[in-house]
């Protein structure tokens, strides 16, 4: 080992036996239940939101998008042709399509003197008619430029487009022209000119729709998300339950199993050390580590992030689950809490081989369980909780760590935003977070020197153990407060170690005033 490294301490785990090894049936119940509950979460929200549009479109109300302002040089706008196929040419009308819907459209002239046309037609009669004409595509024109790309071009000047027969529906004056227009099948194209077929052509265009069918979709997606709850969020619940219990049997008594071990240390007096926090972090570095390996880990550790998407999801869920058990009873599901720390754990592990640390080239174990592995995190089983804070700590209260380790693991960045008349330019940049920095750091070193400097670990090491404390409050799996506070090194350090900067008690000078040098006239110098 390097000369920085530390011995690993033992579990108790491997006196006592390893855990029983968890059963498929738990792992296919939390994957079934952690998919329905996505999707009747999904469900849910696309249900909610179709029930407030179709409220919104009450007493014929449309619903509209801002207004988008257009200009061209050419002749007129043109909007992409707009395909709709329901029940085809020939074929008997389909019996909703009457409740399909309407599109809005209302146009206005960006000059008041100007009339202005819109016109919905064919998307064969409008390609006739503008052939050989001038124009551009809708939506590819703005204001302060014409983009040539979005040009068709042509030489001919068109006839008054008020003068065509061809229109399915039209409006033309000035100020604001508005169409509504039934949905139908057909290929349909619309277009903005000038009502004399002049150019340049500049309006503002506003589109809407509205349907009758958003209030049966949106009872439909209620239903489905809801059924997709109550069956998904049981069975999620069961399997997180079942794999805890298969975790860890039995919840460890209070100050012991495999967390007190990871930084267990004689007291002062060669007694019982003070009490430690119970979120206990370990991580031991590698001897010796590869100088090129870790530019591959984030292709190495996808494997892990796939299941450990469905594993926080199904944390989340329980944690909320665990949250409402602990409002009423005062105690957290013991299951429950040993899945809880299986997802931790593996999250650490993962993290301590992949960008979170670099400290080592073992991968990790597909496993919640504990593991022979250099990173290891315990959180001691509380005998009881709070009521009242499960309603504050998880938010309120964990603002201050938020916002600190939001500085240490998030990344910084700027943006500007420059405009010219009523186009807008925004740029966007992000920096790597300090914990980011230091890891590259580490890796740059361990690229051309082989060495990982322990410094720099032992920081890292510190962010990490931070994190994961502010993390395991926030879950609602402890009711002490985090520390404001970096203890580095591979292990949590003695609750009763000196400051680095504090001498030793019996070390330090001048204490007494009988100790105090004399000052040459038979007195003490006073203390400065």
């Amino acid at each position: 080992m390097n000369d920085h490294s530390v011995s690993r301490p033992s579990h108790p785990s491997d006196r006592q036996g390893a855990p029983r090894r968890t059963r498929p049936g738990q792992w296919v119940l939390l994957v079934l239940g952690a998919l329905l509950t996505a999707l009747g979460l999904a469900a849910l929200v696309g249900g909610l939101v179709l029930a407030g549009a179709a409220a919104a479109q009450q007493d014929g109300r449309f619903l509209t998008a801002p207004p988008d302002r257009h200009q061209t040089i050419t002749y007129a706008l043109v909007g992409p042709p707009a395909v709709l196929d329901v029940g085809g040419a020939g074929l008997s009308p389909v019996p909703f399509l009457d409740r399909l819907g309407q599109v809005q459209v209302r146009v206005t002239a960006a000059d008041p003197q100007q009339d202005i046309f819109v016109g919905v037609a064919e998307t064969a009669d409008v390609e006739r008619y503008l052939e050989g004409v001038a124009h551009a595509e809708l939506g590819s024109a703005t204001e302060s430029e014409d983009d040539t790309r979005s040009r068709v071009p042509g030489e001919r000047v068109p006839d008054r487009p008020g003068n065509q027969t061809f229109w399915t529906d039209s409006d033309q004056g000035p100020g604001t022209r508005e169409l509504t227009l039934d949905v139908r099948s057909g290929s349909w194209t619309l277009v903005v000119m000038n009502a004399d077929a002049t150019r340049p052509v500049w309006a503002d265009l506003q589109l809407g729709a509205r349907s009758e069918l958003l209030g049966p979709l949106a009872g439909g997606q209620l239903v489905g998300g809801l059924t997709g709850l109550v069956v998904g969020v049981p069975l999620l619940l069961l399997g997180a339950a079942g794999l805890g219990r298969d975790i860890d049997p039995r919840t460890p008594p209070r100050g012991t199993g495999p967390g007190a071990a990871l930084a267990a240390a004689p007291g002062r007096d060669g007694g019982t050390p003070p009490p430690m926090y119970p979120v206990r972090l370990a991580g031991f570095l590698d001897a010796r580590l590869s100088r090129w390996l870790w530019l591959v880990k984030w292709l190495l550790v996808i494997p892990h992030l796939i299941v450990l998407a469905v594993l926080w999801f199904a944390l989340l869920v329980t944690t909320v689950a665990a949250g409402f058990a602990v409002l009423f009873t005062g105690r957290y599901p013991p299951s429950w809490f040993s899945f809880c720390v299986g997802v931790l754990r593996w999250s650490w592990r993962v993290a301590f081989y992949s960008y979170s640390a670099l400290g080592t080239d073992r991968y990790p174990p597909f496993t919640l369980a504990r593991a022979d592995h250099p990173a290891e995190l315990e959180v001691a089983y509380p005998e009881r909780l709070s009521r009242g804070l499960v309603l504050v700590k998880w938010w309120l209260l964990a603002i201050p760590h938020l916002l600190i380790l939001g500085v240490l693991t998030g990344g910084g960045g700027t943006w500007s935003t420059s405009r010219s008349g009523d186009d807008g330019t925004t740029t966007t940049s992000w920096g790597p977070s300090l914990l980011g920095l230091l890891v590259l750091v580490a890796a740059v070193i361990l690229l051309f020197t082989g060495r990982y400097r322990p410094e720099l670990f032992a920081l890292i090491m510190g962010i990490n153990r931070w994190v994961n404390r502010v993390l395991a409050y926030v879950l609602l799996m402890r009711d002490e407060y985090p520390p404001f506070r970096l203890d580095q090194g591979p292990v949590e350090p003695p609750p009763h170690a000196p400051a680095p900067w504090s001498a030793p008690e019996q070390d330090r000078p001048h204490d007494r005033p009988q100790d105090r040098p004399e000052d040459g006239r038979g007195g003490r110098d006073p203390v400065r």
